[in-house]
């Protein structure tokens, strides 16, 4: 189940870009990252550019933006790491235009501890023994 947090330094973005960056990760962790798109989750987090600090002063009459994603560990190579990691960023800019800075992080968490619906990753993949082959 991976979970994709998008922050864009733009409150007043409008609904086809956030519907383009939703679209745009979701078949991404489809294409790259094998993922089932039923179980991929993209949250908005709009916030002003006051709200967003470079080197300690905030960002002022530009945008930004920053993915998080949050997969289960062991089931990606770094190689699709990786080209996630690319592919997301020439999203953001194809979407939201140029952008002041930009970032792609990818956490990977235990499969005993991250789940969807109450149900751990390694329950949901009925596989005791080792992490699943697949998210």
């Amino acid at each position: 189940m991976p979970y994709f947090r998008v922050t864009v330094t733009d409150p007043a973005l409008p609904a086809e870009g956030q519907r383009a960056l939703a679209e745009g990760l979701t078949a991404l962790a489809v294409s790259v990252l094998r993922k089932d798109a039923a179980r991929t989750l993209v949250h908005l987090d709009l916030v002003p550019s006051g709200r967003w600090f470079v080197a300690g002063a905030p960002l002022t009459d530009a945008r930004d933006a920053y993915v998080e994603g949050n997969l289960t560990r062991g089931t990606n190579t770094a190689e699709e790491r990786a080209a996630f990691v690319a592919a997301a960023d020439a999203l953001l800019t194809d979407v939201l235009g140029p952008l002041a800075r930009r970032g792609v992080a990818l956490h990977e968490l235990d499969p005993d501890g991250y789940g969807y619906g109450g149900v751990t990753q390694r329950a949901h993949y009925g596989r005791p023994d080792r992490a699943p082959a697949t998210a």
